[in-house]
């Protein structure tokens, strides 16, 4: 019955299910990988974001090479800021909104030298390409409790003057006359003594897992599905096949002058299936 099933045109309707099917499972596997990174993510910032502040002096190493394990970190840091060296990052959207980030040095009291994300500015009406106001550091000795972040890539594009295109740590520190610390920068979470204006405070980061898990879901039952598709199409393929059979011989029957057998008609696909009364009705008229 179902011999039809080894003919090159079913075979090739096998191989697309196969390929579908391997598509949505790729899909799926994707999607559950982004879940993974989703929830470490998430686990980052439950467990660091809010955590009592460390000393620079216990967790400076991270600076220079940071563990993803302890990003968003808070750290404490006494030194001063160099408004010198402050400099806005370009490109740097909030909640939809374009704009740029305010990066400046921090030298410690220990001699040694990081980068605070101070927050964020809209971008500016008067000038192009620049913000209209800076908001400038306190001045003096600063207490500062700050997150880790990792440095980012550089970017193969250029910024003005007093202007970087990423937080490129290595390409920030080449410009100052000092060293800095490359391998991580902070974002400021409160410092001490407080000044206004401020820019904007980042906020927390969400920590809602997303539809990862339900797209994956979907992308394998879309695979499950094309061979129950498959299987429906076979099967339907297979009881027309019988009827046409039991039409023939029911055709030969009478040619030869006999009474084909009485049967309950069976429903064929993308054709309409007549009641039983219908087909009594039918086989009266014809004398059988």
């Amino acid at each position: 019955m179902y011999r039809f099933l080894f003919s090159s045109k079913w075979l090739g309707y096998f191989v697309l299910a196969v390929i579908f099917a391997t598509a949505c499972v790729f899909l799926g596997r994707w999607q559950m990988d982004r879940r993974a990174e989703t929830l470490a993510e998430i686990n980052r910032v439950v467990s660091n974001y809010s955590a009592t502040p460390i000393p620079y002096a216990e967790i400076k190493n991270q600076f220079d090479s940071l563990d993803p394990e302890r990003e968003w970190t808070q750290v404490q840091l006494r030194g001063s800021y160099d408004l010198d060296g402050q400099r806005v990052v370009r490109n740097r959207p909030l909640n939809g909104q374009p704009g740029y980030d305010v990066v400046v040095p921090f030298r410690l009291t220990t001699g040694e030298a990081v980068v605070i994300d101070r927050g964020w500015l809209p971008i500016g009406n008067n000038t192009p390409g620049r913000p209209d106001v800076v908001p400038a550091p306190p001045t003096g000795q600063v207490t500062v409790v700050a997150r880790l972040k990792p440095a980012e890539p550089k970017l193969d594009r250029g910024a003005v003057d007093g202007q970087l295109a990423s937080i490129d740590l290595a390409s920030f520190a080449s410009e100052l006359p000092y060293p800095i610390a490359t391998g991580a920068y902070g974002q400021l979470a409160s410092e001490d003594p407080a000044v206004q204006p401020m820019p904007t405070p980042f906020p927390k980061p969400a920590t809602e897992e997303g539809t990862h898990l339900s797209y994956s879901l979907q992308w394998f039952a879309f695979g499950v599905l094309m061979f129950i598709g498959f299987g429906y199409a076979a099967r339907q393929q297979a009881r027309n096949a019988a009827i046409d059979a039991e039409d023939e011989e029911d055709e030969q029957i009478i040619a030869a002058g006999g009474t084909p057998k009485k049967r309950t008609p069976a429903p064929r696909k993308n054709k309409r299936a007549t009641s039983e009364e219908e087909e009594d009705a039918i086989l009266d008229a014809q004398g059988y």
